[in-house]
């Protein structure tokens, strides 16, 4: 009785174990840059990073990350390092593109295990 029960109780504790393993989705940042005439922007530099809120000021920067939009004007940021599971959020971070004389601003909030998306208008 015992040499049937030992190897069912070992399948059930690996079946449980297992199902309790939750792998984290991807967390996403994309932006969009165009330009005053709505045309995507290749080359541009694009920088995401937080701006601190408290009272009086810390300085401390938690997320600064550069990256430069490709043919289709997007500039991709992955953020799996920063999110952990069971996290309430992952961030709000300010965007700043620039081509040349052009600039753009903006924000995004980064929500986890998603893509996030926004687009960025830049001009002289």
């Amino acid at each position: 009785m015992k040499q049937i029960l030992i190897p069912i109780a070992l399948i059930v504790v690996s079946i449980l174990g297992m199902s309790s393993c939750k792998k984290k989705a991807d967390t996403i940042a994309n932006i969009y840059v165009r330009d005053e005439g709505n045309a995507v922007v290749e080359g541009a530099m694009v920088v995401l990073y937080g701006t601190n809120t408290q009272n009086p000021p810390v300085q401390l920067v938690a997320v600064y990350d550069t990256a430069f939009t490709n043919a289709a004007g997007m500039a991709t940021f992955n953020y799996n390092d920063i999110y952990q599971l069971g996290q309430a959020g992952v961030a709000v971070l300010d965007i700043k593109a620039q081509l040349l004389n052009k600039i753009g601003q903006g924000i995004i909030k980064i929500e986890p295990e998603q893509i996030n998306e926004e687009t960025v208008f830049i001009q002289p």
